[in-house]
This record gives C-alpha cells, sequence and structure tokens, in this order.
C-alpha cells in the first residue's frame, strides 16, 4: 500500500463488534477469571491486559498501527516525546557508560542528556554529519548515537546512512528522533536507525490535544549482551530483547504510560497525516520561498531552498517534501518580538505540527536553560523565529507575514 492508504488500514485490526475505529478502554485495570489466570499475566505467560501503566488495548491499537506504518518489530507508546527518549536511552545506556549525539537538538533533549550526567551517564555533542569528530567521540564506553532527522530548530538534516554506517561499525544501536519529518517523509528503519522515536504531541497528532511519544524498535540490531549488560537477562527474547526490557522494567516501573484516551486522538490525527504534511511541506516551502525574494533583510532558513546548507542531503533523502518548519533572523530579539507580537494568525506556542501556524522566539524558550555555546551549536540565536507553518491558505500567511515584517 502507499503511504496514505497505510496511515488507514496498515496494523488495524477490525473490532468484533463491527466498530471502525478502536473504542477507548479507559480503565486502569483489568478483570480477569481467576487468580491463575491473573498470575500467567504477570507472568508474562499469557496474552492479556491487567493495568493501564503496562499494558492498555487502546495504546496498543495505537502502538501496533505505528509499528507497522515504520516498518519495525514493536513500538511502545510513552506519556511523552521526553519520556519515550529517556526510555530508549535507559534501555540500553547505564551509569558509566556514554553517549554520541548531534549538537543540533532540541533544548529539551539537551536538558534531558545533561540530567543524565547526574546518573553517569555522560553525552558527548559533536557536530552534525561532522563524520571525522563523530568517529574521534566513540570509545569502549560508547552505548548509543543519537540523532534528529532534522534538528529542532536549527533545520539541519542528518544523512542518516552515514550516520548510521558508523554507528553500526562500532557496534553501537542508532537512536533516530523522527519528529519533525515523521514516517511520511521518511522511514528512518529502512535508511538503517536502529530504534526510531516520534514526540506524537506533534504532526502525528497535528491538532495539539494530546502529550504523547512513541518508540519503535526495527529488531535488527544485534545486542552484544557481553557489552550490553543490562539486556543479558532478556537474552531468551532473541531480537525482542530490547523491548522486552523496556515492558518489564524501566517503562513499566517509571510509569510513563500512555493515557487511552490520548492514544485514541493520536489515532484520529494519524489518518490525515499524510494530507496535513503535504500541504504543511507546500506552504512551508512557498513561504520560505516568497520570504527569501521579498526580504532581503531577513535570513531565510528551510532545508528546501537551494541555499540550505542540508539542502543536498534533504532532497537524497525525502522525496515527498523537506518539512512544515522554517526559521527567521530577524537582525535583534527586539524585531523579533515585535514580529510575533504582530502577527494575527499564527499562534504564539511551544509546539509543532500543528494544523495551525504556530510561532515561538527559541532563544527565550525551548532553549532557555542552554549554555550559549549549545544554543548556538543547535541554530538558536537572540534573533530567531521558529516558525511551524500549517495548512491554512497560504496567501493568507504572506500577507499576514508581511503586515508584522512591516510593523516589526
Amino acid at each position: 500500500m502507499n503511504i496514505n492508504t497505510e496511515l488507514l488500514h496498515a496494523g488495524v485490526v477490525r473490532d468484533a463488534n463491527g466498530a471502525t475505529f478502536t473504542p477507548i478502554y479507559q480503565n486502569s485495570a483489568f478483570a480477569q477469571d481467576s487468580a491463575e489466570q491473573l498470575e500467567k499475566i504477570f507472568e508474562n505467560k499469557a496474552m492479556g491486559y491487567c493495568y493501564t501503566r503496562v499494558g492498555n488495548p487502546t495504546v496498543t491499537s495505537f502502538e501496533n498501527r505505528i509499528t507497522k506504518l515504520e516498518g519495525g518489530m514493536a513500538s511502545i507508546a510513552c506519556s511523552s516525546g521526553m519520556a519515550a527518549i529517556m526510555n530508549a536511552i535507559l534501555g540500553i545506556v547505564r551509569s558509566g557508560e556514554e553517549i554520541i549525539s548531534s549538537a543540533s537538538l532540541y533544548g529539551g533533549t539537551i536538558d534531558l542528556f545533561r540530567d543524565l550526567e547526574e546518573f553517569g551517564i555522560v553525552t558527548h555533542f559533536v557536530k552534525n554529519n561532522d563524520w571525522e569528530a563523530i568517529e574521534a567521540a566513540f570509545n569502549e564506553r560508547t552505548r548509543a548515537v543519537f540523532a534528529e532527522t532534522i534538528g529542532n530548530p536549527c533545520l539541519d538534516v542528518t544523512d542518516v546512512e552515514k550516520l548510521a554506517e558508523i554507528a553500526h561499525a562500532h557496534h553501537v544501536p542508532l537512536i533516530l528522533d523522527n519528529t519533525t519529518a515523521t514516517v511520511y517523509l521518511f522511514q528512518g528503519l529502512k535508511h538503517g536507525a536502529d530504534i526510531i522515536i516520534n514526540s506524537s504531541s506533534k504532526y502525528i497528532n497535528g491538532n495539539s490535544n494530546s502529550i504523547s511519544g512513541i518508540i519503535t524498535y526495527s529488531g535488527k540490531f544485534r545486542f552484544d549482551f557481553d557489552k550490553y549488560e543490562g539486556l543479558s537477562s532478556y537474552k531468551q527474547y532473541g531480537s525482542m530483547a530490547y523491548i522486552a526490557k523496556l515492558r518489564n522494567s524501566f517503562f513499566r516501573d517509571t510509569g510513563a504510560c500512555l493515557a487511552p484516551m490520548n492514544a485514541y486522538l493520536n489515532q484520529l490525527g494519524l489518518e490525515t497525516l499524510g494530507l496535513r504534511m503535504q500541504r504543511q511541506c507546500d506552504n512551508a516551502y512557498e513561504l520560505a520561498s516568497w520570504l527569501e525574494q521579498n526580504y532581503p533583510d531577513i535570513t531565510v532558513n528551510y532545508p528546501g531552498l537551494a541555499g540550505s546548507l542540508w539542502h543536498e542531503i534533504a532532497k537524497k533523502q525525502f522525496s515527498k517534501g523537506f518539512g512544515g518548519i522554517l526559521t527567521l533572523r530577524l537582525g535583534s530579539k527586539e524585531r523579533a518580538f515585535r514580529f510575533i507580537n504582530a502577527l494575527q494568525i499564527p499562534y504564539i506556542i511551544s509546539n509543532i505540527g500543528d494544523t495551525k501556524t504556530l510561532v515561538i522566539h527559541p532563544g527565550s524558550t525551548i532553549a532557555l536553560h542552554s549554555t550559549q555555546k549549545e544554543r548556538e551549536a543547535a541554530g538558536v540565536y537572540e534573533d530567531l523565529v521558529r516558525v511551524s507553518v500549517g495548512i491554512e491558505d497560504v496567501e493568507d500567511l504572506k500577507d499576514d507575514f508581511a503586515q508584522a515584517i512591516a510593523q516589526s
């Protein structure tokens, strides 16, 4: 099936009662017919549900659909994108071990990696696609490589196949945050990534009504159980050892579960992801091109523009568009604020991927806790404005941006 058909039908199990959509199982716990049956479920010797913190039919439905779309073996849905990243990392990295990461990350992820230092997990940040620096960062304690497909808000594009090749040469998995590209633009597992993260609060949901995240594992990476000692007690699960560990330890024990209602709302959004993403990519490209042509005093950053440093990589990896985000540098923080405040259509919101256009000043919000060096590495400057383009008529957006620029 092609992508828009898959979004509607892939991984869907038809309801026994004829419902065309998995209902909301708004239960905290599930009754069993006998104490013996409940014991078997707790021992993982029988299928079934016992407690929504561990699993829920509505959440399972969402996980199965994402797994099928990503081309993976299994998924685990979490309470937020940050919970998904934390679980993905802690499933394989222990105290005294290290991560290599692109420096051009979302500020919240940088904050999380700094938090992990308190538990003895060190992250080495390197410039994206700087292969020499990436190679030099590896040592015997390296356990994972982490990157974003399209950096937020830097908008640099990771050469995923090359990065995966390097990670695998050192026998460590590549964890890829694909939130800004989504499966509609890029199936990371097919290009060498081993674990995909989506903050499904964004484009997958599409309406800013649910916080959630999801981990999808390829099942293809062969963990060395001597090197990844935390997985050794799950090696009887073979290619599912990584997922089995999360299900039976960190994910279960940290209470990072997704609410059934949010899983339901995510599935509603998922079905129109392709239509929305295509419109957002088209709008973003047209708006970025128009701004670049008409306002030479503003620096426009968008991977779809020929002048972008990452345009060639983006062309190689993406066939349907270049994403729905662009950034503008207006010369000063004061002008950036005046521009944001003068806009009438966009919402001033710390989110991306909504049907509506959203704007934010990253330096004073999502990158507030980053150091000056971290901000610059992530492409965050005092005069920078991030624009998450929605599905409005693009001529209306142009008119609104024109009047806002005039007032700034």
